[in-house]
């Protein structure tokens, strides 16, 4: 460490807390909000004014539903990460004539030109939803890497109806993200986009074209 840097960290150790400083109020950030049912219907609202789309299933059909939206949007590849539990569900209910279904088993290099040039949407889990927001929340890793959302032209999300939570401070309690976050964390609302200097949206440029989301409700 520099010495300028552990004299400047030094005084802030050593500086007093102000006396007359507010303490932090965080009720109205805990506060629940909405019933289940209105939740979903905030999180779509949000999500649908950036050009989220969404499919809705049953805890049981939702591999056919997202098989059914691959092969009726044309898309001939899904790539998906097998070693969850409903990667394996896909695997198990995907039609043996259906668009070839891909497992991201083996490390980037092995197969970059065929993720980069030829697959055309990604499958992945998701660990719930903000309502007050509209968004998702994915923590990428070895079972479902960050590229696996980020380079197919298509991003199909998997979304329980019962994991949609009010805000993302009560997101954070509930997954003990304010003990320990997680390695990484995304909250996405929509495909990638990104505007010039004139504010002209452009839509995956940085990522996927679309965000289809499967909203599966018991």
């Amino acid at each position: 460490m520099s010495e300028a840097r552990a004299a400047i960290l030094g005084r802030l150790r050593r500086a007093a807390p102000m006396a007359d400083a507010p303490a932090p109020d965080f009720t109205t950030l805990q506060v629940r909000r909405w019933e289940p049912a209105e939740r979903l219907v905030k999180l779509r609202q949000g999500m649908a004014l950036v050009k989220a789309e969404f499919l809705e299933a049953g805890p049981e059909d939702w591999p056919r539903v997202v098989a059914d939206f691959v092969v009726r949007e044309g898309l001939t590849s899904l790539l998906y990460g097998p070693d969850t539990a409903e990667g394996r569900a896909l695997a198990a209910a995907w039609p043996a004539a259906g668009p070839r279904l891909v497992p991201y088993d083996r490390p980037v290099e092995a197969f970059k030109t065929e993720l980069f040039q030829d697959l055309q949407a990604g499958f992945t889990t998701t660990l719930g939803g903000i309502a007050e927001t509209g968004g998702l929340l994915l923590t990428p890793g070895p079972a479902e890497p960050r590229l696996l959302s980020l380079v197919p032209p298509v991003h199909i999300a998997l979304l329980r109806a019962d994991r949609i939570f009010d805000t993302l401070w009560q997101a954070i309690r509930s997954l003990g993200w304010n003990q320990r976050l997680p390695p990484n964390a995304l909250v996405i609302s929509g495909p990638s986009k990104t505007a010039d200097i004139e504010q002209t949206l452009a839509y995956g440029v940085h990522g996927p074209k679309r965000l289809i989301v499967c909203v599966v409700a018991s």
